[in-house]
């Protein structure tokens, strides 16, 4: 079985569930990734929203939706809920510094002051 078959299955399963339980936020958090993992960015992204409506306060919500918004190309809004993660708690910066997903951001001065912002806590705090 390919891993594709395998997310499509998965995929099912918790839309199955997210038609029973719609406000279920564990299962919309793990339809974003799947989505995502499977090559459906605009799903993913449609979860990720989702959930931080759900949950506001959510720094790991904030941190996926901005991951999902780069991969669409929406710099400016991807930097925001970067920005909204850390304000909310979010302090992996190694993880942040190397996230595939975070591509298009690399080289944005906004992004690399958020991320030595985030260094920076890391070692005074």
């Amino acid at each position: 079985m390919s891993r594709k078959e395998d997310f499509n299955f998965e995929i099912g399963f918790y839309e199955s569930v997210l038609r029973r339980e719609p406000d279920y936020p564990d299962v919309v958090e793990l339809l974003g990734g799947l989505y995502t993992k499977a090559g459906r960015i605009a799903d993913g992204l449609e979860m990720d929203n989702r959930l931080v409506r759900m949950q506001p306060d959510n720094a790991t919500a904030h941190y996926n939706l901005a991951c999902s918004l780069a991969l669409v190309g929406r710099k400016a809004d991807a930097l925001g809920s970067l920005a909204r993660a850390i304000a909310l708690g979010y302090d992996d910066a190694a993880w942040m510094a190397k996230d595939a997903d975070l591509a298009c951001l690399k080289d944005e001065p906004a992004f690399l002051a958020l991320l030595a912002k985030l260094k920076q806590a890391g070692k005074s705090g």
